[in-house]
């Protein structure tokens, strides 16, 4: 894309102005250049959700009580013991198995009840819902996100974590959950499920992701 088409947002900022307040915004931020009545919605629903307030409240008490001291699993158990969560479910890879067993160890320890379910859950076949046959290279069986958060809905879990779901497998998860989502793995099999490394050595070894397509 040329540079003359590119729509400019938060993405493109230098300042970061909306948390310092010590520059200008610049031109295009959405701060400034937002419809106003964008604004009055989103803190409205902070304002006059009961649930909204809680979380968003949880979820600023752990980072300012553990800001760099806590890992994130350790912060998963913090915001859920603050939103009075007791029942935590996993959707997780069945690749990923081996993780999602010792985070329901660290979850039991620490007092919380856990539910898991396996992408494979179902055990139905790619082709059952039209998934084409040369998808079956990597294995026959379907990853069934709907499944697992329906599952796990029936279990009444009041707090979900995501452990290694496929790209897109996640989005539909989260579409269906009743509960609050929020992840502890991302996957990526190339860099050990750490996907940030590509960003960081995107000027370098991975240099090739910054090529005109």
């Amino acid at each position: 894309m040329n540079e003359k088409d590119i729509s400019r947002s938060c993405v493109d900022c230098g300042t970061i102005n909306c948390d310092f307040m010590d520059k200008e915004y610049p031109d295009f931020c959405p701060t400034t250049n937002m419809d106003k009545e964008i604004l009055k919605d989103a803190m409205e629903l902070y304002l006059e959700n009961e649930d909204n307030r809680k979380i968003a409240n949880a979820s600023a008490e752990v980072e300012a009580e553990n800001y760099c001291k806590m890992t994130r699993i350790e912060e998963i158990m913090e915001f859920a013991k603050k939103i009075g969560a007791k029942k935590i479910g996993i959707a997780n890879c069945v690749g990923l198995l081996g993780e999602a067993r010792i985070a329901a160890k660290i979850f039991r320890k620490h007092g919380f009840e856990v539910y898991g379910v396996g992408c494979k859950v179902g055990a139905q076949l790619k082709t059952k819902i039209g998934i084409s046959e040369k998808c079956e290279v990597v294995g026959k069986n379907m990853c069934n996100p709907i499944l697992q958060a329906k599952i796990l809905n029936s279990q009444h879990t009041q707090l979900n974590v995501v452990i290694g779901l496929c790209v897109g497998h996640d989005s539909l998860f989260y579409k269906y959950s009743d509960a609050l989502v929020t992840t502890l793995i991302a996957k990526d099999r190339v860099l050990g499920h750490n996907p940030v490394a590509a960003l960081y050595q995107a000027n370098a070894y991975y240099s090739r992701l910054l090529d005109e397509k």
